[in-house]
């Protein structure tokens, strides 16, 4: 599990409890195994969250727990996936993979999972947007973390190629059994993702809404066109434009 407690954040010229803290006596908790979404306003403070979360930012004041351990810097336990593209253009896809990991058995095992195996040898401009999506999850698979962070990760992607990446990371995530964090600003997204969406506001960042995601396992894109998918949808909408 991963904890907050007590988070506070802000930027120069920051003083506690001023009208500059970002975020102020912020917690939160991702269980073992969950798909959690942050969703909110832009400008709310997802990002920077990520960022302390992932060891990138420290926090002013409060404590990161991974179990029973402090957080104070990035570590091989947290690895971030975002918008850009993270992939080293002048490596093959096993390149990609071998930077992380040595594992030949885990490097087949990823890519099998990621659907790659036969593109192994292929550069990152050979192949579509999508695909260096699913090379980026295969990548952090391999380094064997124990929560994947997702940054506005399809951002950059259509919308076609979006709808079938979703469902096919879906899949991939939970066959993995890893706990993952997604940044995101397309409630469509975090509904067909998640088992558990904050709704954030700011500033300081809070969460002004926890909603758990009703809808069972294997999910596929059908889900989007049902009612119940519609009308959790505009609570959620509701929830972001009243704050």
């Amino acid at each position: 599990m991963l904890r907050l407690d007590n988070i506070n954040f802000g930027y120069a010229p920051y003083r506690g409890g001023s009208s500059n803290a970002l975020l102020q006596n912020f917690n939160l908790e991702i269980f073992d195994g969950e798909f959690l979404s942050l969703v909110g306003p832009s400008g709310c403070g997802k990002t920077t969250l990520v960022n302390i979360i992932a060891g990138y930012l420290k926090p002013l004041e409060g404590t990161i727990f991974i179990d029973q351990n402090i957080v104070s810097s990035p570590g091989k336990d947290r690895v971030v996936i975002n918008q850009e593209n993270d992939l080293f253009e002048w490596m093959t896809v096993l390149g990609n993979m071998k930077i992380v990991s040595r594992d030949e058995k885990l490097i087949e095992q990823c890519l099998r999972l990621t659907h790659l195996l036969d593109v192994l040898n292929y550069y990152p401009r050979q192949l579509s947007g999508g695909m260096k999506k699913r090379l980026s999850l295969a990548r952090a698979l391999a380094a064997n973390p124990k929560f994947i962070i997702m940054d506005e990760p399809f951002g950059s992607l259509d919308d076609q190629i979006k709808e079938s990446l979703r469902e096919e990371v879906l899949k991939i995530v939970k066959q993995s059994g890893k706990t993952v964090l997604l940044v995101t600003h397309d409630v469509q997204e975090a509904i067909f993702l998640s088992d558990r969406i904050l709704v954030l506001s700011g500033k300081p960042v809070m969460v002004h809404k926890e909603i758990k995601v009703p809808f069972p396992h294997p999910r596929s894109i059908s889900l989007m066109n049902s009612i119940e998918f519609s009308n959790l949808r505009g609570l959620i909408r509701q929830a972001i434009n009243n704050h």
